[in-house]
């Protein structure tokens, strides 16, 4: 500042020295007097102080710049210890950071090994549980089938019994029933499921369903599907007359049905996918002495809680087990195991599979009186045999009854036939023996002709579906 002070004294004074020189140099010229501004004296002073002026700058500015610099160097220096002090700090500072990472980091480390120890701990905890679990139902299964397997082996041994005296059973309508069900193996089927096996020796063996009441619906009024032979079918399958000790009647057609073990009106189209859901059965092993009894009368108990229970959610628990006497190929009965997931239904019911009066061979079906019988029928007009809708259907059906040996003209209060079924008049039902009454039936000595209103008059129900022996309006 103080050299920029003198550079303008210098400046100023040459112009007062160069003006005042020129204005002496007019007034000289032109003779005016002097003034009081300007005198050789004055400018000579000035002049003289100008060129100290000029020698005293340069070193002014030497002492100005030397000054800066000092203090510029001052400046730099505590600039420096500054930036050193900030560096310092800032080093601290990041250590202070990075020992807080470290730590933070250590925390996290140690939070996630605590995490990862818990949860090991818990998946080896859950491993031991499910291992548990796991052995816990493999024993209970393992007991419940030891337990299933003794039942199977004592209902078997009566089995034998009733079959070799060829016994109804003890209702004389060829079931009974056993107490409760007892369900197994059920733990991998799902509602609407089902599953069919077959035994070591390839014979039909167990069938299990989840049954819902949309399967039971879908069902209702034809069959689903055509029968399929079971393992070891026989290869005749002989006309015969059984007449039932419980009913008095007479049946005459053949002696075998391809049998479901879960039925067409339960499972619909689904009873039809594999073989082993049928089995070789007698007639009266697959709807009893009065066509509601042996398999029938599994299959009512089921219909009956459908009926009893519309669009209801609830399932049934359907498990059907054959039972053969060592490697016969045609089982003395079967097992049927039912329960309702409300459990209203429960359960067990033994099918004995024999003919009352006939004697019958369970390795290859083969009858000690199949040529009476045969011979005994060839003469006869055999009606025609319909499919059923239910758990058994009538295999190898008998040539129609032609429409010739029916009457060409019926009084109106006549019953008629007509394609191997015997029709009601308007009016009058067939009433069976479990009080249900039908519009048309292919064997009608083994119903009760009456009118309707009679039959509503006394309590029987007209029947909600059919069977290939009957049909309802």
């Amino acid at each position: 500042m103080f050299y920029n002070l003198l550079i303008t004294l210098i400046t100023l004074a040459f112009l007062y020295s160069v003006v005042g020189l020129v204005v002496l140099l007019f007034k000289k010229i032109f003779g005016r007097k002097k003034g009081k501004w300007f005198s050789p004296k004055k400018i000579g002073t000035t002049f003289v102080a100008m060129i100290a002026l000029v020698f005293v700058a340069p070193k002014t500015e030497i002492a100005a710049q030397k000054a800066a610099d000092q203090r510029e160097e001052a400046r730099s220096s505590s600039l420096a210890m500054a930036s050193e002090q900030t560096a310092k700090k800032s080093a601290a500072l990041a250590s202070s950071r990075k020992q807080a990472n470290s730590q933070a980091k250590a925390k996290q480390l140690a939070l996630k090994s605590t995490k990862a120890s818990a949860q090991s701990q818990a998946i080896a905890s859950s491993k031991a549980a499910a291992k548990q679990s796991a052995a816990e139902l493999a024993a209970k299964q393992a007991s419940e089938a030891k337990v299933k397997s003794a039942n199977n082996q004592e209902i078997l041994a009566e089995l034998v019994k009733e079959t070799n005296n060829h016994s109804a059973g003890p209702t004389k309508d060829y079931y009974w029933e056993n107490g409760a069900a007892k369900i197994t193996g059920f733990d991998g089927l799902k509602s609407g499921e089902e599953k069919f096996t077959a035994d070591s020796q390839g014979r039909s063996g167990v069938a299990k369903a989840i049954l819902t009441y949309s399967e039971y619906e879908s069902s209702k009024g034809s069959r689903q599907g055509d029968p399929l032979e079971p393992p070891a079918w026989p290869y005749t399958n002989p006309k015969v007359a059984i007449t039932y000790s419980l009913t008095g009647r007479t049946y005459h057609g053949y002696l075998y049905n391809r049998s479901h073990s879960i039925g067409d009106s339960l499972l619909g189209a689904d009873s039809y996918d594999s073989k082993y859901n049928f089995t070789t059965g007698t007639r009266p092993q697959n709807v009893g002495a009065n066509q509601n009894g042996g398999m029938r009368y599994a299959e009512e108990t089921a219909e009956d809680y459908w009926d009893s229970h519309p669009n209801t959610k609830n399932t049934i628990a359907y498990e059907t087990t054959p039972l053969y006497n060592n490697s016969e190929t045609i089982p003395r009965g079967s097992i049927v195991d039912i329960k309702s997931s409300d459990g209203i239904i429960n359960k067990e019911i033994v099918v004995v599979n024999s003919v009352e009066g006939i004697s019958i061979d369970y390795n290859n079906g083969s009858n000690k009186t199949i040529a009476a019988i045969s011979s005994k029928l060839s003469s006869s007009v055999v009606p025609v045999i319909k499919s059923s809708s239910s758990s058994s259907t009538t295999v190898n059906s008998a040539p129609a009854v032609s429409s010739s040996t029916a009457p060409t003209t019926t009084p109106a209060t006549s019953p008629t036939v007509s394609g191997g079924w015997t029709v009601a008049p308007a009016g009058q039902v067939y009433v069976s023996n479990s009080n249900k009454y039908y519009a048309r039936v292919t064997n009608p000595g083994n119903y009760r002709l009456m009118s309707q209103s009679e039959a509503d008059n006394q309590g029987f129900t007209r029947a909600s579906r059919g069977n290939q022996y009957a049909r309802p309006y």
